[in-house]
């Protein structure tokens, strides 16, 4: 169902995607406690998809391509009287996407520290390469030179709450909006009459989820992680997320953690399959990510922290290896492995 050739064709990918974290502590002369985060991440992957931009086959920009996405990050923290403030920027370059974002947040604790509230405010601002089909190009009927713009402000709310020493719960909320060119520029549409069309979709969108967190321990051994969200859009979806994740200590020094999470969303008023659109359309997509379909996503994480270090390397002193299976039932499956190595 790649959108890439109108929801129609393999939507195989690969993709390698490296992640570089360093955080720096220091307390000045108030004893405030600053922290300053680095991260670096580099991501290639090869797309089956995006080489029918252009239909000769190997031929276009985005068969394969890197993303680099660099972020830096500054809180200070007042520990007595349970403030932080921190701000942090972030970009991500691709060969056909450029992003920039900013970002601010303010959290203060209660009287006897089992509260939480916190406040964020993000903004992104992207540019988008015009890249249409080939076959669009040069006709005036597409988007297909030079940049177009689009802009996302994200304000967020969250309440954290220890209600005893067993349980613990998280109340979130966001609010975004987004402004621009909301569709990328190479995914075609096929008409009812099989003229084919690049995907127009409004030029506005607001987003509202509202999610919930607990998480129970039961004795020293085992942790339930629960998490639900419900999401709504002014294009027409609405989503339900429930995930499940139950961390199990085998030993002090070695645990696995089993998860699980079912996705389900309506799709946008926009979307109909290949060859369903018609020119009475204003705005059309055959971007399957836009339709609606449910989801599994099903694997466990296995994570050691022996105290001589892995390997017998002392700074090394935590791996972790997570395996998922993910589907969709809209005929698509993908497998996710991932290493976390921390440094101390």
């Amino acid at each position: 169902h790649a959108a890439v050739t109108g929801g129609s064709g393999t939507q195989k990918l690969t993709d390698i995607a490296n992640v570089f974290d360093v955080r720096l502590t220091r307390y000045d002369r108030k004893l405030r406690k600053h922290n300053y985060d680095v991260e670096l991440g580099i991501d290639h992957y090869t797309s089956a998809s995006s080489d029918r931009v252009d239909l000769k086959a190997n031929s276009s920009a985005s068969y394969a391509d890197t993303r680099i996405y660099p972020s830096f990050t500054w809180s200070m923290e007042n520990e007595t009287k349970g403030k932080t403030i921190s701000a942090g920027v972030s970009s991500s370059t691709e060969y056909d996407y450029l992003s920039f974002g900013a970002n601010i947040m303010f959290s203060k604790k209660t009287k006897d520290k089992n509260g939480e509230f916190s406040a964020r405010l993000q903004t992104f601002i992207d540019q988008v390469h015009m890249i249409a089909p080939e076959e669009l190009r040069g006709t005036g009927t597409a988007f297909d030179h030079g940049n177009q713009g689009r802009t996302t402000i994200v304000g967020s709310l969250s309440w954290s709450q220890v209600i005893n020493k067993n349980l613990q719960v998280m109340l979130l909320t966001d609010i975004a909006h987004q402004q621009g060119f909301l569709s990328l520029p190479f995914h075609r549409v096929y008409f009812a009459d099989g003229s084919v069309h690049q995907g127009k979709l409004p030029d506005s969108r607001l987003k509202i989820p509202v999610g919930v967190r607990a998480n129970y321990f039961l004795g020293d051994k085992f942790i339930i992680r629960t998490y639900y969200r419900y999401y709504k859009d002014d294009w027409g979806i609405s989503s339900h997320t429930l995930n499940l994740e139950v961390p199990v200590k085998i030993t002090p020094f070695l645990s696995i953690s089993p998860f699980y999470r079912y996705y389900t969303q309506s799709a946008v008023d926009y979307f109909a399959p290949y060859g369903v659109h018609t020119a009475k359309d204003v705005h059309y997509t055959s971007n399957y990510d836009l339709s609606g379909f449910n989801s599994n996503f099903l694997g466990a994480g296995f994570r050691v922290t022996p105290s001589r270090g892995i390997l017998g390397i002392q700074r090394l002193n935590m791996l972790e290896l997570r395996y998922g299976h993910y589907t969709k039932n809209i005929n698509m499956s993908a497998n996710i492995v991932s290493l976390n190595l921390k440094f101390k």
